[in-house]
């Protein structure tokens, strides 16, 4: 009696390979990539990569994972043939990294990574970053509408103004007054000037969540070449809301601060005056080392506090990390935020006291919203929407009037 004949099987095509100096050292990303491909994929070493890429077997290649680790950075510049090669045959590249510099993270993101996770690989980190590089492309827009068009384009005549809010304490209110006073700016009158706020708290940035609007991946990819960017390519990582205000959100991963230098965030402010007639910038909560950079381009550049210790500590070392650097004090406008009302006299006291000890004027006072702040954040909406006769709405329509006005004024004088 015969025996049947074995089946014979195609193996499976290679569709991602990983690419290291030495795999075994990442054994986290080898579990990953089996659990996600089976045995679709391969692996390969950083000496051996441009040249697979090539021959035939590399032609059903959707990614690559570049793992590198400290050891790594001698070789940064081999590891940039391996990313341009990979993206000239549009091939996917995802940076895991261990230990890598700021510096050499940066370098390799400008150099045309698609997607960056740290290692050890958090929780289904590599499943969501295949999905990312993977996802069929939009089609080009010049912005993603979000009720309807956009008003953009310099409207008012004049130089664009640049307004920055610096929280000076975790929770005091900043990134509501970033949000609302641009929200506040654009409403302003039937001929509203145009606005963009643009939120530069790349780890923690919540604009998104306020205005209930998604996370943009090319957001990342303007932050990592802004030499090569334009007013076309600024406006296609903008959304809109309410068919009024453009927003440039954080980047939909958390990235280091120091990914920005100086001079990107010099080319992205530029680009955004360009476009607006005011650009409102939310700022992070630490002190960076572009903080200059947007404190010298402000007009105005809001330092928004409480009245409390940890506050009044913090707004003396912001002070005097000023006064060593010779920066411009006279733009910050000390902002405190939930300040006593009008008949608590205890507390106005103790503001005198406040503004006496830190040797500044608190120019702007605003009022306690209460919990209404928080709820209509949640909803992802301005206070205006949905709580207009709120305090501290009120008090920022105030400051939106008078910041127009201002504007207006120095139009007709240099008219």
């Amino acid at each position: 009696m015969g025996t049947e004949p074995a089946l014979k099987t195609e193996p499976a095509s290679i569709v991602a390979c990983t690419i290291s100096r030495d795999v075994q050292q990442f054994d986290l990303l080898i579990d990953d990539m089996e659990a996600e491909l089976g045995e679709a994929w391969g692996d390969l070493q950083l000496g051996e990569a441009r040249s697979f890429f090539a021959q035939p077997e590399a032609a059903d290649l959707k990614f690559v994972a570049i793992a590198v680790d400290a050891e790594d950075e001698g070789d940064i510049g081999l590891i940039g043939e391996i990313i341009r090669a990979a993206t000239e045959r549009k091939i996917k590249v995802i940076l895991i990294a261990d230990n890598v510099s700021t510096a050499g993270l940066h370098q390799l993101l400008k150099l045309g990574a698609h997607d960056f996770v740290p290692y050890p690989l958090p929780e289904n980190a590599l499943h969501d970053a295949i999905e990312r590089v993977t996802r069929p492309e939009p089609e080009p827009m010049m912005v993603v509408q979000h009720g309807g068009p956009s008003k953009t384009g310099q409207r008012m005549g004049a130089p664009s103004a640049l307004f920055a809010v610096q929280k000076l304490a975790g929770g005091a209110g900043a990134t509501s007054l970033a949000v609302n006073l641009a929200w506040e700016l654009a409403k302003i009158d039937k001929e509203a000037p145009s606005v963009c706020v643009i939120d530069f708290d790349l780890q923690q940035g919540a604009i998104a969540t306020y205005l209930d609007l998604p996370r943009r991946e090319f957001i990342i990819e303007i932050l990592s070449d802004t030499v090569n960017m334009d007013e076309d390519s600024f406006r296609q990582a903008l959304q809109t809301y309410g068919e009024t205000m453009s927003v440039f959100t954080a980047p939909a991963e958390i990235v280091p601060l120091d990914m920005l230098t100086a001079e990107d965030v010099e080319r992205i402010l530029e680009v955004a005056k360009a476009s607006f007639d005011i650009v409102v910038v939310d700022m992070p909560g630490s002190i960076v080392t572009w903080t200059e950079t947007v404190l010298a381009r402000s007009d105005v550049f809001f330092a928004v506090m409480e009245l409390d210790m940890r506050s009044a500590q913090n707004a003396m070392r912001f002070i005097k990390a000023l006064q060593s650097e010779d920066l411009p004090l006279d733009k910050v406008n000390f902002c405190l935020n939930r300040a006593p009302g009008m008949t608590d006299l205890n507390g106005k006291a103790r503001v005198k006291r406040l503004a006496e000890s830190l040797g500044v004027k608190i120019s702007t006072q605003l009022a306690d919203g209460g919990k209404q702040v928080v709820q209509t954040a949640d909803h992802g909406a301005p206070l205006a929407e949905m709580a207009k006769k709120n305090a501290f709405r009120r008090d920022i329509h105030k400051l939106a009037v008078s910041l127009h006005e201002a504007m207006v004024a120095e139009i007709a004088k240099s008219a």
